[in-house]
């Protein structure tokens, strides 16, 4: 047979070569160190069988695309791990996941976290006592049913009864454990040697709340000590930048069990989130937005109109009005579209660009709550566009304009992704073909490299996704822009055109931010808390080194305060350093100190968040410098 490599070349082989003989043909080095392969651009084991026409990649020990084969394997080395340590503890699965893997388990008793560095232990002795081989094998269904029904691992018999009848059953053998796994799996223990075991959580059997709750081990490994190394720091800088910790340490905000899902706001973070929403505003105007305000509660056959009831309605906090059900609304489009059928319009309306700071509300399963990021009450800086079939390519790029400069003012780089059409959708191809062509081509014209997630549209119509890596390496979706010929379609949206009839609009959905909560949750967590001068809740603080200078403080807080700066003072009687500790600890970003020196020159001792003492400076000049900053929204470097 004849398979295609990489660069095009052909290889012969003969049938029935398995991915490791492609390796050996290549030369008996790769094959030593071939880890897995991809066949077809699908990851496999490099003991399956190639068929004619193949295109094969090998993919080597240490190569980043074959890490999840090395998680697979270390979790089945916990695996075994397990069963030396817990005798009749029953092993369900351990898949790789981002970033590590986990393995199910039902032990006899509860462990805790203490066991975990018994199990690390465990693992690290199984694989000093010696090289051994993951060895694959097939086995008739009967057989592979008895032995486990035999050794009483109840989760191994029911996954067999579940696979289809014409999968395979497969086997893979290291030492005295045998596990059921279609794989695939390391050549060798070898390559095993950087790995952690790093937490315990609770997950129900194939994720139903009505089966047993098993007992899931997290852990992580990568092909170098170093990269585990850099992996434990980014995961524990996380911990110390996570916006649920930060929140409440800088008095931004508090959660509260009367409320799940909701954040509490106090003084300080209603100033960010009202920074934002300024921001938004400002935008808007700039970019032909009119603000709008819509209801929060609707009668059902909005929703049915709009086709939410039947898709959403589980996400949606239902209630009753004289007998008729209602809805809280999880989104704005709706509600948008309502407005806009209420009106008579003329193609010289168009586009008509609505925006609302619109309260939403979702009904999120409490388990899936997470502080800002995931929430049930949020607002979101929504906006949606009508318009005519001519000017929707603008439109759409328009969007995009506006995207980037609105992360410019927080020096955000983005990544774009196309999300087209999913299995589940409105609509019949056409219009989706000339939706995912008009945003396409939207991304084009702006010069934007951008990669295609298929399957991942709205279910009516596809979308634009822009994400921002933060300085941690994670990922984060912010803002969407969406094409949208359905609900148009179900809400008979129309305008008059130059030649008097009717014509149907096009609506795009565009939001930025995504919801002001979960944007400042990323924004704290990739900061650190350590915000731009612009957006801080107290942009000054001014401390008197003793009691004789405060008038002489509050002289300079009027000053500030006149000048449109957020200031305040610290007139405790604590020490200045002290003073100065907690304002670091604060993360104000601007400290003035003054003294019997400043206080006859009419000066202040400027420090900034994070820095030395940077001298005395004039007030007005100060002032001036610091107003530039905040009207610039200038990023610090």
């Amino acid at each position: 047979m004849r398979i295609l490599l990489p660069d095009d070349t052909a290889l012969e082989l003969p049938d029935g070569a398995t991915g490791l003989d492609a390796a050996a043909a290549i030369g008996p080095r790769l094959a030593a160190a071939t880890a897995a392969v991809k066949v077809n651009g699908e990851l496999r084991d490099l003991r399956l069988p190639l068929a004619d026409g193949d295109r094969l990649q090998v993919l080597r020990v240490g190569d980043d695309e074959a890490l999840p084969v090395l998680r697979h394997s270390t979790a089945h080395v916990l695996a075994e791990a397990a069963r030396h340590l817990f005798p009749g503890v029953k092993v369900a699965f351990g898949p790789p996941i981002d970033n590590g893997f986990y393995y199910d388990f039902e032990f006899p008793e509860p462990i805790t976290d203490a066991d975990l560095e018994r199990l690390e232990a465990e693992m690290r002795r199984i694989l000093a006592a010696g090289e051994w081989a993951f060895v694959r094998s097939e086995v008739p269904r009967a057989e592979a049913r008895a032995r486990f029904e035999a050794e009483g691992e109840v989760y191994k018999v029911e996954a067999i009864d579940r696979l289809p009848a014409d999968v395979p059953i497969s086997f893979y053998r290291q030492g005295d454990f045998v596990d059921l796994c279609r794989g695939p799996h390391l050549q060798t223990s070898k390559p095993i040697k950087a790995f952690r075991l790093q937490s315990l959580a609770g997950a129900y059997w194939l994720g139903d709340s009505s089966r047993p709750q098993l007992t899931r081990v997290y852990g992580t490994a990568f092909w170098k000590p170093a990269d585990l190394e850099a992996h434990l720091h980014r995961i524990e800088e996380a911990k110390r930048r996570d916006h649920r910790r930060l929140g409440p340490e800088l008095g931004l905000f508090t959660f509260s069990d009367v409320a799940a899902g909701t954040a509490f706001w106090l003084p300080n973070g209603t100033r960010i989130f009202n920074q934002l929403v300024g921001l938004s505003r400002e935008m808007c105007d700039a970019h032909g937005y009119t603000e709008v305000k819509t209801p929060q509660l609707y009668d059902a056959e909005l929703w049915k109109t709009s086709g939410h009831w039947f898709k959403y309605r589980d996400h949606m906090f239902v209630t009753e009005a004289e007998g008729r059900p209602m809805g809280l609304k999880p989104m704005n489009c709706p509600g948008h579209a309502q407005l806009f059928k209420l009106q008579r319009w003329s193609y010289r309306d168009l586009p008509q660009r609505y925006s609302e700071p619109g309260l939403l509300h979702r009904n999120e399963l409490s388990g899936a709550l997470h502080g800002l990021l995931r929430v049930r009450h949020f607002v979101q800086d929504d906006a949606h566009i009508f318009c005519t079939p001519e000017q929707a390519l603008d439109e759409a790029k328009g969007c995009l304009d506006m995207a980037f400069e609105t992360y410019a003012q927080f020096g955000i780089e983005t990544t774009v992704e196309l999300s087209t059409r999913p299995p589940e959708r409105m609509g019949d191809d056409a219009q989706w073909d000339e939706a995912e062509a008009l945003l396409a081509r939207a991304l084009d014209d702006k010069g934007l490299v951008y990669a295609v997630n298929e399957g991942d549209g709205a279910f009516y119509g596809p979308k634009i996704d822009l994400h921002m890596t933060d300085s941690l390496g994670r990922s984060w979706q912010l803002g969407t822009v969406q094409m949208d010929f359905q609900l148009p379609e179900r809400f008979d949206l129309t305008y008059t055109g130059a030649d008097n009839g009717e014509h149907r609009v096009v609506m795009l959905h565009r939001a930025l931010f995504g919801s002001y909560e979960r944007f400042i949750g990323i924004l704290l967590e990739d900061t650190g808390g350590d915000l731009p001068l612009w957006l801080a809740p107290d942009q000054v603080l001014v401390l008197p080194i003793a009691d004789r200078h405060e008038s002489y403080v509050e002289e300079v807080v009027g000053r500030l305060r006149t000048a449109g700066l957020r200031a305040r003072a610290d007139l405790r009687g604590e020490s200045v350093g002290k003073k100065i500790a907690e304002a670091e600890s604060s993360k104000v970003p601007v400290m003035l100190v003054v003294g019997d020196r400043e206080q006859e020159t009419g000066q202040v001792s400027v420090r900034r968040h994070g820095r030395r003492d940077l001298g005395a400076h004039d007030l007005a000049g100060l002032i001036r410098d610091l107003r530039a900053e905040v009207g610039e929204r200038r990023v610090p470097v």
